[in-house]
């Protein structure tokens, strides 16, 4: 089972210093990484570092923009020297989810860059928030994209954190799409009153456990920690999630 960290939970250190915090992350234990951007870091350093520190790349999030047109093939070529073969969208443009009709229109769109992916070696798959789970004619986006996407082109990063948000049970949707579910995000969530942020693993009202052996049941290959909000150094909070994490497992 491959825990790691996404990268964005701590994007202002990463934008600073990429290299200097995956060295600082794999001293913390983390041996899988998942990226948010690269800040112009050269490929072959990229792959030299993690080579160096023996970390795995769990997937990386890459906009919609730089899977189509002239984009395209750096995106490819980057990825294949630094070794990675999972390409993950992370969210749509708010023209792309606003109807029922638009999730229908961006499955199509999926599926060609998903097709595309396939084509050169690699693995294409969404990652949600909670706007997919709202609801259209009584179906919810989320659904409406990976029931008119197809499963061998468009897999699933399943954020349990916003499924949850959202009102939906995170352990059901991997039952429903366990054939397409190759990662998930975890993180606490904080409640006061009606609000609700991301916190610290072990702080908060989420059973991220039960998420864990839902995926493990279902072939989840990558189970990756993620937070947004912070009330004290995110490298800090990295370092604690992840000995939080492990300490639910045993």
């Amino acid at each position: 089972m491959g825990i790691g960290l996404q990268l964005f939970s701590v994007r202002e250190k990463t934008e600073k210093d990429l290299i200097g915090t995956i060295r600082q992350l794999a001293g913390y234990g983390y041996d899988s990484l998942q990226f948010a951007g690269f800040f112009q870091t050269p490929a072959d350093k990229l792959k030299s570092v993690l080579d160096e520190e023996n970390v795995k790349i769990a997937g990386v999030h890459v906009g919609l923009h730089q899977l189509q047109d002239e984009r395209l093939e750096q995106t490819l070529r980057y990825n294949e020297t630094i070794g990675n073969d999972l390409l993950i969208c992370p969210l749509l443009p708010g023209e792309m989810r606003e109807t029922g009709d638009d999730y229908k229109r961006t499955a199509e769109v999926l599926n060609k860059v998903g097709q595309t992916c396939k084509d050169a070696g690699f693995t294409f798959g969404y990652h949600n928030h909670y706007w997919e789970f709202d609801q259209f004619d009584g179906n919810t986006g989320f659904n409406l994209l990976f029931e008119n996407t197809d499963p061998e082109l468009v897999k699933m990063e399943l954020d349990c954190y916003w499924a949850e948000y959202a009102g939906f049970e995170p352990v059901d949707i991997i039952k429903k799409y366990s054939d397409r579910c190759i990662s998930l995000h975890l993180k606490d969530m904080a409640v006061e009153g009606k609000r609700k942020e991301s916190t610290e693993i072990g702080s908060g009202v989420l059973d991220l456990n039960q998420h864990i052996q839902a995926g493990k049941q279902h072939g989840v290959k990558w189970f990756l920690i993620e937070q947004e909000n912070y009330k004290r150094d995110p490298m800090d909070v990295a370092k604690s999630n992840l000995i939080n994490l492990r300490a639910q497992l045993v």
